[in-house]
Order: C-alpha cells, then sequence, then structure tokens
C-alpha cells in the first residue's frame, strides 16, 4: 500500500466523521446556513429589496422572498454582470457559470469565493466516503480522466465567465495534478468529437483507475476506445479501472451497456452538481440514494411537484419532507441565490440522514391528458422491462403523440437499440404494464380508452448524438431530456 493511498484513509476518516456531526443534527445545521446567508446580505440590493434586516425566521423569508426562477432573477443578475457590486451577495462574484436556459436562452450563475469552495470539496468528500466505507484506496496511484468542459475562461468587469465544469479544472488539487487526465491542452478543444479523439489518444496506454463524467459522453469516449482497440473491452485496456463516478443523470438505463462495453462490473459514485451549487454525492454503496448537503452555504426549501403550479404552494424544510414524494427543489445560496426553483425534482430515500434521488424536471414531464409522467417513472420502466433480458440500450427518450394519423393518441418511446428485443410488442408491453402499476393516472387512461398502449420508435445508431450535434449540444454538460411534454426533439429524431 502506498503513502498516498494510506494518507488518503486517514484523510477519509476525517471527512466522515465531520459528515456524521452535522448530518446527525440536520434541523439546527440548516436553520445556522440560514441564519448566516440572511446576516451576509443584508446590506445588497437584493436584502434591503426584501426586508432582511426584519427577518427573524423562516418564515419571515418565505413571506418576503417569493419563488424564483432565471428570468424572476435577470433584473438583479445583469447588474452584476456589468460590475456592480452588493446586489446578491456581499461584493462581487468570482465567476459567472455559463450553462444552457431553456426559456431564457444562455444562464449566468453567480459563483462567489463563499460558494466555490463547496463545488471542489464536496466531490473531493464523495471519494473519500468511498474510501471509508470500502477501505478501497489504491485508486489514488492511478490516472484519473474527467470528461468536462473548456477550461478557457473570458473576463468582463473582473469576472471570469465560462463553463461549471471548466472553471473547476483550475481547482484541481495539487496532490492530483500529476493523476489527472487529459492534458490542459487537449481540455481545451471546443469541438466535442476532436477533443474525444485526442483523450483517447491520450489515455489509451495509461493506467486509468477512475473514470469521470457524464455516463451519455463516457459511453462515448468508451466506443471510441473499443474503435482503436480493435474490440477490447474497457478492462482489458485500463485493468486497473475499478470506479466510475457520474452525475447529471441516472446510471441506470446505462448501466447494462456500460458493463458489456467495460468487461465486468465496477463501482460508481453518483454526483448531484449544478451551477447553482452541488447538492449532494452518494455516500454509501450499500444505501440508496445521495447524502443531501445541508452544511454547504445552501438553505433548501421542497415544494410538492403536484402542488408546484398551483398558486401559493405550501414551502417545506428539511424537517418537514417525507420518504418518497417528489418534491421541486429551491435553495438559497452563499453565491446569492433567493428562493430559486433550479427546475430539478427530488423524492427522499431516507430521512436519517437525509438521501435523495433526482426524479426528474419540473418542466419535462407528460401531462398531454393529466398523467404528469416523470423521468424517474419512464426510467424505472426500461429499467424493469429490460431486466433478465438481452437487450442493451443506447438512449432513449419519451414524448406525447396527441394527433397520430390513426387511432387514439399514445406515448412513443424514441430508442436507440444496441440489441434490439427479440419481440419488440412484449417490450412495449412490459414498459406500458410498468408505467402502469407506477402511475395511477396513465393507468385510468388506458383502461379509460383515452390512450392506447406504449409505441416503440427505434432510433439509427448514433441518432441521438447527431440530434445532440446538429443542435449544437454535443458533449460537455449537455444531456437528453429524458423526456418532454411536446413533440420538438420527438420530430427532429423523426
Amino acid at each position: 500500500m502506498s503513502i498516498k493511498s494510506i494518507a488518503a484513509k486517514i484523510f477519509a476518516r476525517k471527512i466522515y466523521n465531520q459528515t456524521v456531526s452535522w448530518s446527525s443534527k440536520p434541523i439546527e445545521t440548516q436553520f445556522n446556513v440560514f441564519k448566516n446567508l440572511i446576516q451576509n446580505a443584508k446590506e445588497t440590493e437584493f436584502g434591503k429589496d426584501h426586508h432582511f434586516d426584519q427577518i427573524k425566521s423562516i418564515s419571515d423569508f418565505q413571506k418576503n422572498v417569493p419563488i424564483r426562477d432565471y428570468e424572476d432573477l435577470k433584473t438583479y443578475i445583469e447588474k452584476v454582470k456589468i460590475g456592480e457590486s452588493d446586489i446578491l451577495w456581499k461584493g462581487k462574484p468570482i465567476y459567472f457559470a455559463k450553462t444552457s436556459g431553456t426559456t431564457s436562452g444562455a444562464k449566468y450563475i453567480p459563483l462567489t469565493k463563499e460558494s466555490m469552495p463547496f463545488h471542489v470539496e464536496a466531490a473531493r468528500d464523495a471519494i473519500l466516503h468511498y474510501i471509508h466505507e470500502t477501505g478501497n484506496a489504491n485508486f489514488v496511484d492511478g490516472k484519473m480522466i474527467f470528461l468536462q468542459g473548456s477550461p478557457i475562461l473570458t473576463e468582463k468587469h473582473g469576472i471570469k465567465f465560462g463553463r461549471l465544469s471548466g472553471i473547476v479544472a483550475h481547482f484541481v488539487p495539487k496532490y492530483l495534478q500529476k493523476n489527472r487526465m487529459p492534458s490542459w491542452e487537449t481540455n481545451c478543444i471546443d469541438d466535442w468529437e476532436t477533443k474525444v479523439n485526442a483523450i483517447v489518444d491520450e489515455t489509451i496506454k495509461e493506467n486509468m483507475s477512475v473514470i469521470s463524467g457524464i455516463p451519455s459522453w463516457v459511453q462515448m469516449y468508451f466506443e471510441r476506445l473499443q474503435q482503436k482497440s480493435d474490440g477490447k473491452k474497457i478492462s482489458e485496456i485500463f485493468k486497473n479501472f475499478n470506479l466510475f463516478i457520474y452525475g447529471g443523470v441516472n446510471y441506470e438505463p446505462y448501466r447494462a451497456k456500460f458493463e458489456q462495453m467495460i468487461g465486468k462490473k465496477v463501482d460508481s459514485i453518483e454526483l448531484f452538481p449544478a451551477s447553482e451549487g452541488f447538492f449532494a454525492y452518494q455516500d454509501s454503496q450499500k444505501e440508496k440514494g445521495m447524502l443531501l448537503l445541508l452544511n454547504s452555504g445552501i438553505f433548501y426549501e421542497f415544494i410538492k411537484a403536484d402542488e408546484f403550479f398551483t398558486e401559493n404552494p405550501k414551502r417545506y424544510t428539511i424537517g418537514e419532507v417525507e420518504l418518497g414524494v417528489n418534491y421541486a427543489l429551491i435553495v438559497s445560496t452563499n453565491a446569492g441565490l433567493w428562493g430559486y426553483n433550479i427546475g430539478d425534482t427530488v423524492q427522499f430515500t431516507s430521512l436519517k440522514p437525509y438521501r435523495v434521488i433526482v426524479s426528474g424536471r419540473i418542466k419535462h414531464y407528460i401531462s398531454a391528458f393529466g398523467e404528469h409522467v416523470i423521468a424517474n417513472e419512464v426510467e424505472n420502466a426500461m429499467k424493469e422491462a429490460t431486466a433478465g433480458t438481452n437487450i442493451v440500450i443506447n438512449e432513449f427518450t419519451v414524448a406525447p403523440q396527441i394527433t397520430p394519423s390513426k387511432g387514439l393518441p399514445y406515448h412513443e418511446w424514441f430508442v436507440e437499440f444496441e440489441n434490439e428485443p427479440e419481440n419488440m410488442q412484449a417490450f412495449a408491453e412490459a414498459i406500458d404494464d410498468s408505467m402502469r402499476k407506477q402511475n395511477i393516472y396513465y393507468d385510468d387512461l388506458i383502461t379509460g380508452n383515452v390512450l392506447q398502449k406504449v409505441v416503440i420508435t427505434k432510433v439509427s445508431k448514433n441518432g441521438f448524438q447527431e440530434y445532440m450535434k446538429s443542435q449544437g449540444k454535443l458533449g460537455g454538460q449537455n444531456k437528453i431530456p429524458r423526456l418532454s411534454n411536446d413533440r420538438k426533439i420527438a420530430d427532429n429524431l423523426k
């Protein structure tokens, strides 16, 4: 065992004990975060506009600060972008993370000197929890690859702009610099296909032990590796590769394909990062869900997803949430976001400690007929339909077909197969059966002959990659929505 791996185990024990300390008193921890946020923002323009000096309780805060999305906060953000100070948070942010918006084009999310460390420490702590639980630290001596955006930044009015993953690349600890891949020069390549090919050339002969990235883009990397190595399994190319770290999308729909490509099962760690904050990470290989980070400069509120679009929905705090309920995640942060709807929905899998799964997007659902199908349901259905079979999928998305050329409307599943079902009709029925068990509204629509059963439409090999390329969203942090309430993606795929 190397000195580096011994040191990692000692550090892992320290971080684990710190986590136990705050996670064992969640309500107190969150209230302390809340008080700190209000105190630090009292003299900002936002704080003055919303009477932070009069806020003594969470109830006061909820009365003074309505739920917002990016468009609602944009007036303040524009002032920060042109260099004004003390607008959303004291002083000026040190970065703006540029991210894709759905209705507002590009979004610019502030990162402050107070918020930035948590983005880096959370990813580190996820790995340390894995080491503490499993005792496996040998991978720290191997090479580690992080598939991410370009670290090249621009600067205006003393604030640097870039993609979050590119910004984080500037904060890689010194003790990881020698292990980290790809090279800085390769990481700076903008074109994703060119970048992936360069990463393959750099890494194919290295001792890769950890690979990290959004599953769909890691899959593309694996495919290029296999093309370059005459079809070898990834475990043959990287004999010490035993840990996959991912975030952004659910891994389960990709797991069978990954295990087929790798040639063996490898441990995985799920992360829940976003430009708005690093919210959770998988702290245990044995428990379902990710540990919600209650001590990271973020105050959380939760709105039940089925009440979100009603007038004045109830805002729940951490001590009021229930297991298995679908909640829209609302955050107030030490980067200057207040009552901010990040767009993701979560469900709690544990309340001691508080662990969550990402169940979907509050605006990404299908409810053409009142069924309100969410991402977690379609992913579970796909998992159940492929379990115990030889079916392997590369990617899929779902959209409603409201005006078919004949027959009743239906949900259309666009699927790119690696291994197709022998019986496509039986596969469709298995998906439909799972959906009906999970969603009573969908079941009622099928039973009442309002909808016909699921229809599967095959997508050609690399069809999803070609679609993303056509939209200028190939690679990086971009990902296919699992489902839509319209036909924009569906019609492009067709």
